[in-house]
């Protein structure tokens, strides 16, 4: 019998790729997973229903509907999601996974550090505790780049931690923002493109068509 997933992508701060991370890499392999934002202003330019923190009950009751989900939390909505997850007691066991992403900078990495300590206090066990490194570059090592988190492992242990947990940078995701679009359905539009620009005759058809054959 397959086993139903429920994932949370949180991290204290902004920037670190929760939407993308969620998108793109989570929901194509969990069935094409319903991603359920916790954000104040929609700012991931999809058109969908969102919650805020404050609104934790109704978010459970969303979940309980479904197979499958991902719930991206956003930083403006990270305190309220953590207070009522302890309000609700045991509601964290209600979460397969919490996915904590995090980039280079030290802020981020600090706030890292800061989330992965708040999910430890309300009883998540590290097993359930899950890092990725987004944005590296080809050539940098993750062990010196995030040395802070690896260091911040060594003492507590609290999360799981692995090397190979990376994303690179990558173009094609700044382009994504605001498209509508996920790298799955890119890849299987079989629309010729070319075709398309050699018979669009505005500017503005033709810039069109050339940013989905980048995209592409």
């Amino acid at each position: 019998m397959k086993k139903n997933i429920k994932i949370a992508v949180i991290n204290f701060s902004g920037n670190v790729g929760k939407s993308t991370i969620s998108d793109h890499l989570l929901s194509p392999r969990l069935n094409n997973a319903p991603v359920i934002p916790v954000e104040s202003i929609n700012s991931d330019g999809l058109d969908r229903d969102q919650f805020r923190g404050k609104q934790f009950g109704e978010i459970l009751e969303t979940l309980g509907l479904m197979d499958d989900a991902i719930i991206d939390v956003g930083a403006s909505n990270v305190e309220d999601f953590i207070l009522f997850m302890t309000q609700y007691h045991g509601s964290h066991e209600d979460f397969d996974y919490f996915v904590v992403p995090t980039v280079a900078n030290l802020k981020q990495q600090r706030d890292t550090i800061s989330t992965i300590g708040a999910l430890s206090d309300i009883g998540v066990p590290a097993n359930k505790i899950r890092i990725v490194f987004n944005m590296m570059g080809s050539d940098e090592q993750v062990e010196r780049v995030f040395s802070p988190i690896f260091a911040f492992y060594e003492e507590e242990k609290s999360f799981q931690l692995t090397s190979t947990s990376r994303i690179h940078l990558n173009d094609i995701f700044g382009k994504l923002r605001g498209a509508n679009q996920t790298i799955a359905g890119i890849l299987n539009d079989e629309t010729d493109y070319r075709a398309q620009l050699k018979a669009a005759t505005t500017p503005e058809d033709k810039l069109k068509i050339t940013r989905s054959i980048s995209l592409k």
